[in-house]
């Protein structure tokens, strides 16, 4: 699309340095979740949640996460409808990728969040999570899934760090 900072899979990789782990981010309404990569680009740790006010105050915060972290890059879940078609969510999130651009440098890609809550919600129900404690980690839980599919998909092209 045009004018959106997020890079495609390669020209990401290329835009990465060797060192500096990943944050994966699930922007929500009124909540983006933080996931971490270790240093080898191999597993994603819920990381926390941030209680979104304004985008000026909600960046600032992630870049200074992202500094404190060092971290090389950002994956950012972009909500694809189930057919695949983009709907207000995703052209939220690409608004947000666009904004974030214009204060870090840092590289941006997109990773397909589809179903991403779900798979953490069903699997915080089956541990018998309650309401309570499921509110309160589904977000980061969610980046994190999300960060974790990025992950595994380096691995299976093999782009994975040692």
């Amino acid at each position: 699309m045009a004018n959106d900072p997020a890079l495609s899979l390669d020209d990401f990789l290329a835009a990465i340095p060797d060192n500096g782990r990943l944050i994966g981010l699930d922007l929500g309404t009124k909540t983006i979740g933080l996931a971490l990569s270790d240093l080898g680009r191999g597993i994603a740790s819920p990381m926390e949640t941030i209680r979104r006010k304004k985008f000026t105050l909600d960046a600032e915060k992630l870049i200074e996460i992202c500094d404190k972290h060092v971290i090389g890059g950002i994956v950012l879940g972009l909500p694809f409808n189930m057919d695949g078609s983009e709907g207000p969510r995703a052209q939220a999130t690409r608004a947000f990728a666009r904004n974030l651009s214009q204060k870090t440098s840092l590289p941006i890609t997109y990773w397909d969040e589809r179903l991403s809550t779900a798979a953490v919600t069903r699997t915080l129900l089956e541990a018998d999570t309650s309401r309570a404690k499921r509110a309160d980690v589904v977000d980061k839980m969610a980046a994190a899934y999300i960060l974790q599919g990025f992950l595994d998909r380096l691995r299976f092209m093999g782009l994975e760090r040692e």
